[in-house]
């Protein structure tokens, strides 16, 4: 301006158009931060009420179930979780073939296995439990792919236990703790490992049997039986055995933290998973799909789930164990679940409690 001034009529007109420009913008802006306040509350407030439901339920399952319950469960649209007694260390049992799984992809990502690799089944490499290797005559021979299919969709214990040897034992726990999981977890052993070491609690001749003692132990008819049959094999008077029952040695091994982790790390390691940070894209999707595909797992968290949601998932059973853990796939968003039962009376019990966890699931999310 050159320092003249403007007349009335012109500043009048002037001052009444920025007053009424004024009045316009300011209701709007007072709306988009209202709407904007508005829309951050109800986000917070949402999260907060499904966990704190959530754990409730879970509350309810646990005190009415006999035993321990852990679960660990994660949103990942949000990050919103619940822990629940789930950073101490639990038995793992089965689920550890997910380990198992990504460490021999990553392996083959790397060029250091060929899964069209053929072995030759051997006497020697049968694992009591679920799957079909178990009944394939010795002598067939069984590409590495199709003994990861096996591992994961019917929890098949020989053909874990080929591939955990494939890998190596210490090669296979330096990459858990290097490239998937970091700390959380104990050292990962042979599922054949287990049976030597938990018998080893009743009497230093379990390292004398064979893995074929170990299966006909599984088809003995009742605990005492069972007892009874290995004290033979061992040639021990069953007087002089260290622990007074099959469940008194798994317990005693159990405490040595073995095959161990805690669920919050596995959560960690299934949700690295399913973001795409472990395996390249191909082989994410191989793993999940198998997992969604397992047919152990019918009984547990999938019993209380709609069927519309996806749930790529793996289970665990082992003497007064359980477990199911997995990635849930609701129109939410991935859902990260890790859940363990331990010291319950009996499983179709424990199950039905994981059922309840998913129908809580369900509810809640």
């Amino acid at each position: 301006m050159d320092g003249r001034r403007l007349n009335p009529p012109i500043r009048f007109m002037l001052v009444t158009a920025l007053c009424s420009l004024t009045m316009n913008i300011t209701p709007s802006l007072s709306l988009a931060a209202k709407k904007s306040k508005a829309q951050t509350e109800q986000k917070e407030k949402k999260p907060k009420s499904w966990t704190n439901e959530f754990r409730r339920e879970i509350a309810k399952i646990d005190q009415r179930t006999p035993g321990d319950l852990g679960i660990y469960v994660k949103r990942l649209g949000d990050g919103t979780e619940v822990n629940y007694q789930a950073d101490r260390r639990w038995y793992l049992a089965s689920t550890v073939k997910v380990l198992v799984a990504i460490a021999l992809l990553q392996r083959q990502e790397q060029g250091l296995v060929d899964l069209n690799k053929e072995i030759t089944l051997q006497k020697s490499d049968y694992v009591d439990g679920s799957g079909e290797v178990l009944w394939k005559e010795p002598g067939t021979k069984l590409t590495l792919g199709y003994l990861l299919e096996k591992m994961l969709t019917q929890s098949d214990s020989t053909a874990a236990d080929i591939l955990i040897r494939e890998i190596g034992v210490d090669e296979f726990n330096r990459q858990i703790q290097k490239s998937i999981a970091g700390n959380g977890f104990g050292k990962i052993t042979t599922l054949l490992q287990v049976r030597y070491d938990a018998y080893g609690e009743l009497s230093p001749k379990a390292a004398n049997l064979t893995n074929m003692d170990f299966i006909d132990f599984k088809k003995a008819k009742s605990p005492q039986d069972r007892l009874m049959l290995a004290a033979s094999r061992m040639q021990e008077d069953p007087v002089n055995l260290k622990s007074k029952s099959i469940d008194d040695a798994f317990e005693k091994y159990y405490k040595k933290g073995l095959n161990s982790g805690s669920l919050e790390a596995f959560g960690d390691v299934l949700e690295k998973l399913a973001k795409g940070q472990l395996l390249n894209e191909a082989n994410t999707k191989l793993v999940m799909g198998y997992m969604e595909t397992m047919v152990t797992g019918e009984n547990r968290i999938k019993a209380g789930l709609p069927d519309s949601v996806k749930f790529a998932q793996k289970t665990g059973t082992q003497i007064r164990r359980i477990c199911n853990v997995g990635i849930m796939e609701p129109p939410s968003g991935p859902i990260v679940v890790t859940a363990c039962l331990e010291k319950f009376k009996d499983p179709a019990q424990a199950e039905k409690a994981l059922a309840s966890i998913g129908r809580a699931l369900a509810k809640t999310l």
